[in-house]
């Protein structure tokens, strides 16, 4: 199988590789995310978006708001990249020092359990909900939201919970992820009637169809299957020791979307973060994609934390501006709180919405192309290219921190701007 032939899923749990010819392959890509989410921001360009209003005088603005944020989290500039590994940090301490410290001195082994880590965890990376809490009994600190969703997992992962391997229990196996049920996860997450997690049913089968689906998945997973033999299949798809951000996040959106709950199907393959937009306009209206969106929110996020395990193991990741921002609760509540994006409803910050409404849709749209041009504008205000400062930097810098700090100036608890009706698997 070639770079340019990754994978694809199909609801029936098989694998084989998707023609380009299927219409399903035009939206498997970062590439779709941005050209979709780009028709969507020229109709607002255009004053014909139905929710909200676009503010392109207020980007300067934003981009200011995000610059100070970067130069008062980061003042020497050297911002690491957005992914679930800061979050693992929270509190400034190295949680996964300790159990790199006991694995053998083979990167290509580290390189795999990072990568069992990183997908187990951000797959369980949906909003908590603003009630839940996770004490880390290891260093004594209480943590909610993002980064006690890490650490919570994390936990699991150093006790052995995703390993069916008594003996090599810093590993994540299909047989070990195809059991995990929503008791499982509520003990490892100390979730109780006093600390409620929101889509705690929905993670857990989550987990089980990852489980299920790696395992048909050798070609990427291996003979028995396991997370981290990802880590071999890009390694062998690697050109000189390079390999694109656009190929990694192929592979995992082909290899992975049947793991994603059933929505849109496109002649069999499953479009996991894609949505309905009248303004997602294809090029050609005979186009059967014609009026989808896709997001893949969690598999750009899963994509960007395995930046870091491929280059500690010696791989060149290129192209990374191919990934597109994150549309969730920060960077899509930065633009709303600073009125980058203003709701045409006032409903629209006072009602429970869900996943699918157009609203949203239209919402997360706008975030994607406006992260673009708010980067363009901090690395102007910071004289730094794009390529020394890509847009992970520029998120994990950042936007989402940004959005984190207006959400705490703007209301107690620092709730986002919009509630959205989660099911654990999107946001």
């Amino acid at each position: 199988m070639s770079a340019r032939d990754p994978l694809v899923g199909t609801r029936s749990g098989w694998h084989t590789p998707v023609p380009e010819s299927h219409p399903a392959a035009r939206l498997l890509t970062a590439a779709a995310v941005r050209a979709r989410c780009a028709t969507i921001m020229a109709a607002a360009e255009r004053g014909d978006t139905r929710f909200l209003r676009w503010h392109p005088e207020r980007v300067a603005g934003a981009a200011a708001y995000v610059t100070a944020t970067i130069r008062q989290r980061y003042p020497d500039l050297a911002v690491p990249y957005h992914s679930r590994w800061r979050h693992f940090e929270a509190g400034g301490v190295d949680r996964w020092a300790v159990i790199a410290a006991a694995l053998p001195d083979d990167r290509a082994e580290r390189a795999r359990a990072r990568i069992d880590l990183a997908i187990t965890s951000v797959l369980l990376d949906a909003g908590a909900g603003p009630a839940w809490r996770f004490f880390d009994a290891n260093t004594g600190t209480t943590l909610s939201r993002s980064e006690g969703l890490a650490v919570a997992s994390l936990r699991m992962f150093a006790a052995g919970a995703f390993s069916s391997d008594r003996g090599a229990r810093f590993a994540a196996d299909a047989a070990a992820l195809a059991g995990v049920d929503a008791a499982m996860l509520a003990a490892g997450f100390a979730v109780a009637a006093d600390n409620p997690l929101v889509g705690l049913d929905g993670r857990a089968a989550l987990l089980r169809r990852l489980g299920i689906v790696a395992a048909a998945t050798p070609a990427v997973f291996g003979t028995p299957a396991r997370l981290g033999n990802l880590y071999d299949y890009l390694a062998a798809h690697a050109d000189d020791g390079a390999i694109g951000a656009d190929f990694v996040l192929a592979t995992l959106l082909r290899a992975l979307g049947p793991v994603w709950p059933p929505r849109l199907v496109l002649d069999g393959v499953p479009l996991g973060d894609c949505w309905r937009h009248p303004a997602a306009r294809a090029a050609d209206p005979a186009d059967p994609t014609d009026g989808f969106v896709p997001f893949h929110k969690l598999t750009q996020w899963l994509a960007y934390s395995l930046l870091e395990p491929l280059e500690e193991a010696g791989l060149t990741v290129t192209g990374l501006d191919q990934l597109t921002g994150l549309p969730e609760y920060r960077n899509g509540g930065l633009l709303l709180d600073l009125g980058v994006l203003e709701p045409l409803e006032s409903s629209f910050l006072r009602r429970k919405l869900t996943v699918d409404d157009s609203a949203v849709v239209e919402w997360r749209a706008l975030t994607v192309i406006a992260l673009d041009r708010i980067a363009a504008d901090v690395r102007a205000e910071l004289g730094i290219s794009a390529q020394a400062f890509p847009l992970a930097r520029v998120l994990e810098g950042g936007t989402w921190a940004a959005g984190r700090r207006i959400a705490a100036e703007r209301r107690a608890g620092g709730a986002p701007p919009v509630s959205i009706d989660s099911d654990g698997t999107v946001f």
